[in-house]
């Protein structure tokens, strides 16, 4: 896993982050029991296809956000950023699910949050 300092310099990485990705969405478009009918044009069309994307965990103590490698075979944690709780915790309630039970997806807030941090998808 790399440092957040190492991901702010590495643009092979920050230029392919997929701001737009869910963990819903991934699994969708990358895991065969996804719900295929939903996918449209998401789907994986090559077996090296690859998601760079961020997630929370929200039973990680302390809560931070993680960007996660998805591909048909694996899910890779690449790196960790401490972000602001407040932006965490709002996400995560913004998703509409309990704490403590799930992987959440980051919200228009954190990802503005995180595109500023490591000066990336702008």
């Amino acid at each position: 896993m790399i440092a957040t300092n190492e991901l702010r310099i590495d643009r092979s990485i920050l230029d392919n982050i997929d701001w737009e990705m869910t963990p819903e969405r991934a699994i969708e478009t990358y895991m065969e029991w996804g719900s295929g009918w939903a996918r449209k044009n998401d789907f994986v069309r090559y077996a090296d296809q690859e998601s760079l994307y961020f997630v929370i965990y929200d039973w990680e103590d302390p809560l931070q956000v993680t960007l996660v490698r998805r591909t048909t075979q694996d899910l890779t944690e690449v790196a960790q950023v401490a972000a602001p709780i407040e932006l965490i915790q709002d996400a995560i309630y913004e998703s509409g699910r309990k704490p403590g039970v799930g992987v959440h997806a980051i919200n228009e807030p954190l990802k503005a949050w995180l595109k500023q941090e490591l000066n990336a998808g702008w």
